[in-house]
């Protein structure tokens, strides 16, 4: 039965352009940083473990704003909390650009932190405003752009910085997107009521904030503080107590942040499982390649002596670049296939790239295929991902359902550099002064069995789907053969 739809005619072209750019601005802001966070710490003057603040708040900001910007887009309307939100990180960005001082650019990082909202926020708006028949393919456009734009922010850190210049310098392409985004949103997103009642759940959001902060911060700080250390194994105590009793405040509030029915649905398991081990696989795959290019042979025996630049745009770039292309497609073959065979694709994609990373990465050629089927593995889940989400809850439900996907793929992203980091730091061979060739190796294999994992739960759920005789509920179905070109959807701008 096709949704109701206000007599105001939405144009999709802007629309999916406006949303894909904002999108593209949470990836690139996020990632951005990642290359120069020894230039912060030898420009700020402040130690390994400060500059590695830039990024934990980030993420702890992300965590804690990400479900109450989709409960609140929800209840009252994704327009105004889109637009509220790209002021945030415009400000934020802003901030990171004018100051000098630690502190101040941590509150920069934290709103840019809200930026995480903007996406299930954008699958929001495309499912209330965009026809059936085309929304798949929109859906897999914005999406990928959290794969592509990552790519974006290291390649423009490579120009901008990678010589050890202001490492402030990359975060205006940042500032610029930003504001891009927030003036094509003004002009094409729509007016429109909520479509969901009740109210916010602010202990719900507080109690589950708490608990995500005390689960992200050892991870993000573990190497720093030590894994075996009172304050990371009490954190994770804490986190899991504390999410325990979130699970049983939710069952006892009358409109609580996420149905704990939601939460245990197999239909969202699958993608939030999905989800997190995609994540994990995206950052071991950017650490990994861009630590190993760079070293020099002639002192370790591998790598091939890269500058920031070359391994951004080298052996980064083109897979990004594929990504663009290969969105619309990805998109169609959801529609075509269903999200669940598309998922199992790209992670068997991610399965032949971590392999080759791990064992064949003698020359440069290899590790740039390596990087381009992890990057395309990622790309092609994110497209699924959403299409399974809004194909498992009720519309009122679609903000809220895709920030907890959102928060499994941060969840798995500080897992993925964790786990990077821990393995290539350990490694680490005092005669040459860097890490020796067998973290990558492990690394790889870290990959490898993420995209592994993603490969199984794609087909529990297609076994599950047979074994209880029905089809999961398909809002995708009937998408026209014209609308899945990718001419139609091309004017996203914007590599990460």
């Amino acid at each position: 039965m096709p949704r109701p739809r206000e007599s105001t005619a939405v144009r999709p072209g802007p629309l999916v352009l406006a949303l894909a750019l904002g999108v593209t601005s949470l990836s690139l802001l996020q990632s951005l940083v990642v290359p120069v966070l020894g230039i912060i710490e030898e420009q700020l003057d402040v130690s390994p473990g400060a500059a590695g603040w830039v990024l934990t708040a980030n993420l702890l900001a992300a965590a804690v704003l990400t479900p109450v910007l989709g409960r609140l887009g929800d209840l009252r309307g994704e327009r105004p909390v889109i637009l509220a939100i790209l002021v945030a990180v415009a400000l934020g960005t802003l901030l990171a650009i004018v100051t000098t001082s630690l502190p101040l650019l941590l509150v920069g990082r934290i709103l840019q932190g809200a930026s995480y909202g903007l996406f299930p926020l954008s699958i929001s708006v495309l499912r209330r405003e965009l026809p059936e028949a085309r929304l798949s393919v929109a859906m897999s456009i914005v999406s990928s752009t959290l794969a592509v734009g990552g790519v974006a922010g290291l390649v423009a850190t490579g120009l901008l910085a990678g010589d050890g210049q202001d490492y402030r310098r990359p975060f205006w392409i940042g500032l610029g997107i930003t504001l891009l985004a927030l003036a094509l949103a003004a002009a094409v997103l729509p007016h429109r009521p909520s479509s969901a009642s009740g109210r916010v759940d602010w202990w719900g959001a507080l109690v589950l904030g708490v608990g995500l902060v005390l689960l992200l911060l050892p991870l993000s700080q573990g190497d720093a503080w030590g894994w075996a250390s009172p304050a990371v194994v009490g954190c994770l105590v804490a986190a899991v107590l504390v999410l325990a009793g979130w699970v049983v405040l939710q069952r006892r509030t009358e409109h609580p942040l996420v149905r704990p029915a939601m939460l245990a649905d197999r239909r969202t398991v699958v993608p939030n499982v999905a989800g997190l081990m995609t994540g994990i696989a995206l950052f071991a795959s950017f650490l990994a390649v861009l630590q190993y290019v760079q070293a020099p042979p002639e002192v370790t025996g591998y790598g091939f002596g890269a500058s920031v630049l070359e391994a951004s745009v080298v052996y980064l770039l083109p897979g990004g670049i594929a990504g663009i292309l290969l969105a619309p497609v990805a998109g169609k073959v959801v529609t075509t296939l269903g999200a669940l065979p598309t998922l199992l694709a790209g992670a068997a994609s991610g399965v032949t790239g971590f392999l080759l990373l791990a064992f064949l990465r003698g020359e440069p050629w290899l590790v740039i295929v390596a990087g381009l089927l992890t990057q395309l593995s990622v790309t092609v889940a994110y497209a699924a991902l959403p299409a399974l989400v809004v194909q498992a809850v009720r519309e009122d439900e679609t903000g809220v359902a895709n920030a907890v996907n959102s928060i499994a793929r941060s969840v798995g992203q500080a897992l993925g550099s964790t786990l990077a980091v821990t393995l290539i730091a350990a490694s680490f061979d005092p005669a040459t002064g860097f890490p020796r060739a067998s973290a990558y190796t492990d690394v790889g294999l870290i990959g490898a069995l993420a995209s592994l994992a993603v490969m199984a739960v794609a087909v529990v759920g297609m076994v599950a789907d047979r074994r209880g005789g029905r089809r999961r509920p398909d809002p995708l179905a009937g998408v026209e053969e014209a609308t899945a070109r990718a001419g139609e959807w091309s004017p996203v701008s914007g590599i990460r």
